[in-house]
Order: C-alpha cells, then structure tokens, then sequence
C-alpha cells in the first residue's frame, strides 16, 4: 500500500540508508515491518519514505513538525533517569494508522512539512534548555531512522541521552541502526495486539513485528525498555490478550520490565469511544502482577495509587508521583529501596534539575 501523495520526480530530504535494490525494479524499504515495495516516484506507506532514479530517499530528513520540552515521565518512562526534561521532537509521517491517534495532525499527515533544521541545532537547542535527553516521539521514530541516528549520535556526544517512543514496528535493520545512539524505549502495544484489534484500528496484520522487535532488542542491546499498553474500551480490553503480553513480558524481557496500562480518551476517528474506565485498567494491573511482573502501573489517570512505584521486597512507595510530578523519592544513591534495602532496576538518580526546581518532597 502507497501513501496518497504526489509522484516525485526530484528527490528531497536525504538519501535513505534502510533500503534494498529489488530485481523487480522496485525498491525494498527495511525501516518498518511494512517493508514496502516502491516503485519510481512512488512513496511508502507512512509518507516520507520515496524512490526517485532507482534510489530511496527520507524525505523529511532535517524536517521537523514539532518540538517540545518535556518531562520524561510524560512519554511515559517512570525506570529511566526521573525527573529528567527531555526535548521531543517529531517529522510527519507514521507506519501506522491508527483511528484514535492523539497526534494525527503530525502522524497521518502525508506530506513532506515541517521546519528545516539541522541535527546541530536541534542538540544546541536541547542543551540551551537545560534538557537532558532528546525524545523521538508523536509519531513513529523508526521512520525518519537516519535523522534521528544523525541526531542521536550528536545529542551523546555533547551528553544527552536518547529515547525512542515507539510502536515497535521494526525490522532487523533499523534495531540494529539503534546500536548507535538509543538508551531507552518505550514500545508501545494498543489493545494488548490483539489480532482483530490491530487489524481494524491500526491497519497492520499483527503484532508479531513488535514481539520479534522486542526479543531483537533484548539479543543485541542494552536499551533500557519500558511496556506501554493503551486499553480502548468495547474493542481493545481483551484481557485474555493482556494475560498473553504480560506472560511475553515475564517470560522473555524479565520480571523487573515496566508496564504501563494507559486509558483511552476519545480522539480522531474514535470520538464515540468512551474513556477507559478505571476498573478495566486495574483488571489489567491485577493480571500484570498475578503473571509475576514487579513494577505495573495505570497511565492517564493523574492520582491513583498504581501511577506510583512500590518496593517488591517491602511494598513501600519508592516513587509517589501525581501525573507527571514526583512527590516522594524513597530510594538511596544506589537505587535501593531506604526502608529495606531492595535494588531496584531504575537507572539513575533522580535529576538534579527536577530536585532543584520542581521537586515537592524528597523522603530521607
């Protein structure tokens, strides 16, 4: 399937390293598990990915659609340097289509917009700031992959960190390319990758992309990586497929992964749509946690008891968090819990930046 657009006949943007030369004349896109087939002048499923004399190109390469600071808690990563403000970035364009997208004036945008910047002045920006991490996110990272390599490999270089909000609809090749520069990534499943959901509101044929995704990353990295699992209510809260994710979780990431259940709001094509009722969310955390996974939380839902982070040894708060705000800090300068002394899996300190400016309360 090809996107809608116009058919190029110069290329922009810069020449694509994830592609291969097929015999059929058509060139093979390896950025995501769609691998599109394109032809001359044509351009890929997610808009931004096109041929032009027999070569692809990523069209939006130095186009940026948005750039925002936030704090890394947002994305969501809860296990990964706290407290950190972190610069979000995003190019149009995505894998996938999804009929709830909260970002779809970015995402499902089929066109070649955005601000024209250089990967240098993206990292400056970063760093004139005060952030401390470059994120990938609002729309599928993987596909503008040689920007954010570019980027990426910059922002390490003068010290930043760099995280991927993904929907882990990878191949080989572009896990591979994250060897370079990635530190964390949030995968994100929607309705637990239930078969007829995906097929229906994520226009993919299945999730088993994102699994093999997940194991490649495990096999060949030492990307710290977080689950995020947003529930729609009706027609993504099987909680048959959340038993079968959080068993993959358990069984092949390890017991210490997060995962993140998230509410559904109404959005984009799905305005009928109900908010996720918090009982269906806490359903869910019950199965995490009964599949053995230490560290389950409910997203989107600023205030409840399961957005913060407990000791598996004592189940004391180690974290209290209110939405994105950090109330209480219960862990030592080696991340072990100060009421019993459990290790905790968090990487990091919590940022001095946050401690100095926004932080209510730190428990010693």
């Amino acid at each position: 399937m090809m996107a809608q657009v116009p058919r190029l006949t110069e290329p922009t943007g810069k020449a694509a390293e994830l592609y291969r030369n097929l015999p059929n004349g058509r060139v093979q896109c390896t950025a995501c598990a769609r691998e599109c087939q394109i032809g001359e002048g044509q351009v890929g499923f997610c808009g931004v990915r096109g041929v032009v004399g027999g070569r692809l190109y990523l069209l939006v390469y130095g186009r940026v659609m948005a750039g925002h600071i936030d704090p890394i808690e947002k994305k969501p990563v809860v296990h990964y340097r706290p407290g950190s403000k972190i610069f979000s970035i995003a190019t149009s364009g995505c894998s996938w289509a999804c009929s709830y997208c909260q970002n779809a004036d970015i995402s499902q945008l089929r066109k070649i917009e955005g601000v024209e910047v250089t990967a240098e002045e993206l990292v400056e920006s970063a760093l004139n700031h005060d952030c401390e991490g470059m994120a990938y996110t609002y729309n599928q990272p993987t596909i503008f992959m040689e920007f954010a390599r570019d980027v990426g490999r910059l922002a390490r270089k003068r010290g930043l960190f760099n995280i991927f909000v993904s929907n882990g609809y990878d191949t080989p090749e572009t896990v591979a390319m994250m060897d370079d520069f990635l530190d964390c990534a949030t995968v994100d499943f929607k309705g637990s990758g239930e078969t007829n959901f995906v097929r229906r509101y994520i226009s993919i044929p299945n999730a088993e992309p994102i699994f093999e995704s997940l194991l490649e990353i495990k096999r060949r990295s030492k990307v710290h990586v977080e689950i995020t699992d947003l529930i729609v209510p009706r027609v993504g809260e099987s909680l048959e497929a959340a038993e079968r994710l959080c068993k993959f979780v358990y069984d092949n990431l390890g017991p210490d992964t997060p995962i993140h259940f998230l509410r559904f709001h109404p959005d984009y094509k799905m305005m009928e749509f109900p908010w996720t009722p918090t009982e269906t969310l806490e359903k869910h955390v019950a199965i995490g946690r009964k599949a053995g996974l230490n560290y389950v939380y409910i997203g989107n839902v600023p205030g409840h008891p399961d957005e913060s982070t407990y000791c598996p040894g004592c189940k004391n708060v180690l974290i209290k968090r209110y939405g994105y705000e950090i109330l209480e800090y219960n862990l030592d300068d080696k991340n072990r819990c100060k009421a019993c002394g459990h290790k905790t899996p968090i990487v990091g300190p919590l940022s001095k930046s946050y401690a100095d400016d926004r932080f209510i309360s730190v428990i010693s």
